[in-house]
């Protein structure tokens, strides 16, 4: 009797570290997504500045207007970069933290 008990005991220990190593992997999987939309969200809006800026440099005449235009464009993508720098550092610290919780 006391067999069959160590060997369930056993098996639920099996378990419980199979269930905690497909959660880790769901886990990574998922920030590595979030990582990679997140690029991918920060590649298009690069582009979509350049060619913003590309079109202010070839339509506008007025020497005053396009300076003006470009000092926007820049402030509106350094405002991006930013988000961008602080989303990423919001998301690392998250990781973490959820790291250390499941360790725990």
């Amino acid at each position: 009797m006391e067999e069959n008990k160590n060997w369930r005991e056993i098996s639920n220990d099996i378990s419980e570290v199979a269930k905690k190593a497909i959660n880790k992997i769901d886990n990574e999987d998922l920030v590595e997504d979030l990582k990679e939309s997140l690029k991918n969200t920060i590649d298009n809006t690069s582009d979509l500045i350049n060619s913003i800026f590309k079109t202010v440099e070839s339509t506008i005449q007025d020497e005053e207007i396009k300076k003006e235009s470009k000092e926007v464009i820049q402030n509106i993508n350094n405002e991006l970069l930013e988000f961008a720098k602080e989303t990423r550092n919001k998301l690392s610290n998250l990781i973490k933290i959820e790291i250390l919780k499941e360790e725990e």
